[in-house]
């Protein structure tokens, strides 16, 4: 199923989205959040009559570095021997077409496309492979967007990964999906029509897979229901600039797009 959060006239709800395609789609009202018994309240509008929102609340995002070989070589980096992990926070959480804002601190800002792990109602504290397993409602589409020349610069990632505005998530939330090797592709571009192609890889190559990156963070902290795991970015990510559109999509899950501007 695909679980979608959105604005309709009557105020914000969830939502099924219905249909296939990316024309025709309607969005299903269902009465309370996706972790619940599916209950739907009748009420159904298509999908371009609605705003898609951010899929899910999260307490918190973490984010797992040089996950792909590729990404971690194109920055002289080795491949970590565990799980390299961060917090994005809160607050950095967009939902689709919601604009990405580059801020005047920075000189080099820069999309990651990420696979990104969705936690249930069980959440997750130091479970085993099966356990985490156990504890993912669904995938959805991330964007890990970076300020490279703070994050370089602070040794840390906090600033450099933490804006406003720099974790793009959806368009929705699909489960049951089978993410061991995927397509992810990110294109940037001013016009919509001529994107160019940043990013291409799959899912197989990541360093680590699923379960292992679930199991290892909840041995660090506990994931609560809706909490969100980056699970890494293949190679290409490019500097970004206001005008420009940011356009990820991942196979089995769909398109998340998000222009960028100044806050100059």
């Amino acid at each position: 199923m695909r679980f979608a959060r959105f604005v309709h006239a009557g105020g914000v709800s969830f939502g099924v989205v219905e249909g296939d395609g990316s024309s025709g789609l309607t969005v299903a009202e269902i009465e309370s959040i996706p972790f619940e018994n599916v209950r739907f309240t009748g009420q159904r509008w298509a999908l371009a009559d609605i705003r898609l929102l951010a899929p899910i609340f999260s307490s918190k995002v973490i984010g797992i570095g040089r996950n792909y070989a590729d990404h971690a070589a194109e920055f002289g980096n080795d491949v970590p021997k565990e799980p390299l992990i961060f917090i994005k926070p809160s607050t950095s959480v967009i939902g689709p077409n919601d604009a990405i804002r580059l801020p005047p601190q920075s000189q080099r800002v820069e999309e990651e496309a990420e696979l990104a792990v969705v936690i249930g109602a069980s959440g997750a504290r130091r479970v085993d492979r099966a356990g985490a397993e156990k504890a993912i409602f669904g995938y959805t589409i991330g964007n890990d967007v970076t300020a490279r020349d703070l994050q370089r610069s602070d040794k840390t990632w906090t600033r450099g990964k933490g804006f406003d505005s720099f974790c793009p998530i959806g368009p929705w939330i699909v489960t049951g999906l089978d993410v061991s090797d995927l397509e992810i592709r990110c294109e940037v571009g001013a016009n919509p029509d001529a994107m160019e192609v940043r990013q291409i890889g799959r899912t197989k190559d990541m360093v680590f897979d699923v379960p292992t990156l679930v199991s290892y963070v909840s041995h660090v902290m506990t994931l609560l229901p809706g909490d969100i795991i980056l699970t890494g970015t293949p190679a290409g990510v490019s500097e970004l600039k206001p005008g420009e559109t940011v356009s990820i999509s991942i196979q089995g899950i769909g398109e998340i797009r998000n222009p960028v501007v100044s806050l100059e």
